[in-house]
């Protein structure tokens, strides 16, 4: 069984992880002749992953004892690089059988306690490999580094080094159908969990908070509004039109911009697809631990799919608002998302290749995402329009619109579209701020996350108080004789994806370790647009919650 070999550089602090990959051999460890790669799927590719077959040799139940790698004379120059790499606490990633071990590539150690200026690195230079077997099967790998067996880098001066290693295998009755269960265990220990449930309980009580709400305003307020229209069959007869009722005539007045607004709409829904897709197989164990790969993989071919509902979704609502250029719709719903990303990747990808990282794609990885962008994402999205103009359907709207639009009074200062906005995102966003903790550990410091179960239930805990503070927040605005009331619905939807990109801010300057150009770029570009997305998919969310709330509202009332 061959061992495959990566190198990580991690910046670490107490509080939280993160890295860049770089190739193991950018490092002067003694080089084969013939330098193997190990063939990447496309997900691994975009993992950052570049394997290369090791120098160790491990055999199946053949034990080792000192055995010698290479030896070498390290130059200044190579010495200088490992003492960099061991100043920034650079460790080994390696998989044999699929099972992942780690290795700090050395130490630092104080030379005199009185002096704090004083530091000497080491790197190691002896691996002992102890693997344990099932008959068969390989169940466990773990690496260990002898401090005995240390090399100084301190000073730039030429020096002779020797690379060994040992392997001693051992039997162990662990199934290997369990032989994942120990990289699992730390996403399901008693106190995080304990966490984790807390968060579900506090998500309910808000949503409990905010029905009593809603319940309120409809027993004491809605209900005696509809019950007195209700008896009387002329509307407009002897009764004043005030409030929410007044709006009859405009409420459904098509917005402005509609053509924009059905994209954007048709783009949020593929994220919700796409999200929903994501967690279900998660929660089904198709992402499992260490599984290099699947996800990003998962997560390319979806999105490319499911483009097919972006353009049904958008080009069918933008025909019940009685548009006619359903092309420019569509080439927009195409590109609403995706350029953003592609401006961003390859912005992103340049910034790699300058640094050397293995972040950075290979130039047949981009064609391959490129070709799947072209032959699966756009005819998908080709068939979803033409479907959603085939399938024609007229906007449900229980009361008849005038002619002429009524003016909007005045409004207070905090009745506008950006403090309401603010107001909007503030519940969503307490709902999943505990679980935001574990995603962005996971995602930017290179945890495991395998309680894909949890996060399924934050998620429908979001989408229920997105639609309730939605609806909420709707009616508020046609009380007030504001009938304005379908972008505000998306853009007070859509705020919580602002609340995370605000908080990405506090992670990065409050909870990791980040510097430098390369992790600055990768973490903010990728977190716009990530939270880009959650503000199209909630917004997508919450313009439909207040769509049938508007059109449940006034279907108790005649309005002629």
């Amino acid at each position: 069984m061959p061992l495959h070999i990566g190198i990580k550089v991690e910046m670490k602090s107490l509080s939280m992880q993160t890295s860049e990959t770089y190739a193991y051999f950018e490092l002067p460890f003694c080089r084969p002749d013939k330098l193997e790669k190990k063939n990447e799927s496309l997900g691994e590719v975009l993992n950052g992953d570049r394997l290369t077959f090791a120098p160790y040799k491990l055999e199946f139940l053949v034990d080792k004892d000192a055995k010698v790698t290479c030896k070498k004379r390290l130059t200044k120059e190579e010495v200088a690089q490992f003492r960099t790499a061991v100043a920034l606490d650079y460790f080994v990633q390696m998989y044999f059988d699929d099972l992942p071990i780690w290795a700090f590539l050395g130490k630092v150690e104080k030379e005199r306690i009185d002096d704090p200026n004083e530091f000497k690195y080491h790197i190691f230079t002896f691996y002992q490999f102890e693997i344990y077997y099932n008959k068969d099967r390989v169940i466990e790998i773990n690496l260990r580094t002898d401090p005995s067996f240390a090399t100084d880098v301190t000073n730039d001066e030429e020096v002779d080094v020797e690379f060994r290693y040992t392997v001693v295998w051992k039997e162990t009755n662990i199934p290997f159908e369990k032989r994942m269960d120990k990289y699992t265990m730390s996403s399901s220990l008693p106190h995080h969990l304990q966490i984790h449930w807390f968060s579900i309980l506090n998500s309910c009580v808000t949503i409990f908070i905010l029905v009593s709400c809603l319940g309120t305003v409809y027993l004491r307020v809605l209900r005696r509004d509809i019950y007195t229209l209700a008896q009387d069959e002329e509307f407009s007869g002897n009764q004043e039109e005030t409030g929410w009722k007044s709006l009859h005539g405009d409420v459904f007045r098509y917005p402005k911009f509609k053509y924009l607004l059905s994209s954007a709409l048709g783009c949020g829904t593929q994220m919700l697809a796409v999200m929903v897709a994501i967690l279900s197989l998660g929660v089904l164990g198709v992402f499992q631990p260490y599984d290099r790969g699947v996800l990003p993989t998962a997560l390319v071919i979806i999105y490319a799919i499911t483009s097919a509902v972006a353009g049904f979704s958008a080009v069918s609502f933008y025909h019940q608002l009685e548009g006619s250029n359903w092309l420019r719709v569509l080439l927009l719903t195409g590109g609403i998302f995706s350029c953003p990303l592609l401006l961003t990747f390859f912005f992103l990808n340049t910034v790699a290749l300058n640094y050397g990282s293995t972040a950075a794609l290979p130039l047949d990885t981009i064609v391959v995402i490129l070709l799947l962008w072209v032959l699966l994402a756009l005819p998908s999205l080709l068939l979803g329009g033409v479907s959603g103009k085939r399938i024609r359907s007229e906007f449900q709207a229980p009361c008849h619109t005038t002619k002429c639009p009524r003016e909007v009074p005045p409004q207070h200062w905090y009745r506008g579209v950006i403090t309401q906005m603010a107001l909007a995102g503030v519940l969503p966003f307490a709902v999943i701020y505990i679980e935001l903790y574990y995603i962005f550990a996971s995602v930017w410091g290179h945890r495991i996350y395998t309680i894909y179960s949890i996060l399924f239930v934050v998620f429908i805990l979001l989408l229920i108080t997105t639609v309730l503070v939605s609806v909420a927040m709707t009616y508020f605005q046609l009380a007030r004789e504001d009938h304005q009331w379908w972008w505000r619905s998306f853009l007070c939807g859509g705020s919580t994806g602002l609340y995370l990109f605000g908080y990405s801010f506090y992670y990065y300057f409050e909870r990791s370790d980040m510097n430098g150009v390369m992790q600055t770029s990768f973490f903010f570009g990728y977190m716009a647009c990530i939270s880009y997305g959650v503000f199209l998919m909630l917004g997508t969310v919450s313009f439909h919650a207040s769509l049938l709330f508007v059109r449940l509202l006034y279907g108790c009332i005649k309005g002629e």
